[in-house]
């Protein structure tokens, strides 16, 4: 069967800079190694060094978490589309930051 996995911007770059990489899986699994085999640097940002999915990753089949499905073995049907997910991050908050509404503008008290 042959399945297409979906790339983000975020994984891109160690994909060569494409956003999809047809692969010949019958499993999520079996796509992942597919990918493993060509793109070394992509299945460390996926996998572990156990194989585990990291737990900053999300794998979809179509629009379905395959955590709802049957996980690395749910099945690939012919065309299906394999969407990996990282988390984002990022991003500071300031020591000062407090939620809520923002003061009116005016001088600042204090010289801070």
């Amino acid at each position: 069967m042959t399945a297409t996995v979906v790339l983000p911007t975020a994984l891109r770059g160690v994909a060569g800079g494409r956003g999809e990489v047809a692969v010949d899986a019958s499993t999520v699994a079996q796509a992942l190694d597919v990918l493993a085999g060509s793109l070394p640097q992509l299945e460390r940002r996926v996998r572990d060094e156990q194989g585990v999915v990291r737990s900053n990753v999300m794998i979809f089949v179509g629009e379905v978490d395959i955590r709802e499905l049957s996980g690395l073995a749910t099945p690939l049907a012919d065309g299906a589309r394999v969407y990996l997910i990282p988390a984002v991050a990022g991003g500071v908050v300031s020591a000062r930051w407090v939620p809520g509404p923002r003061p009116a503008a005016g001088p600042l008290k204090g010289g801070v």
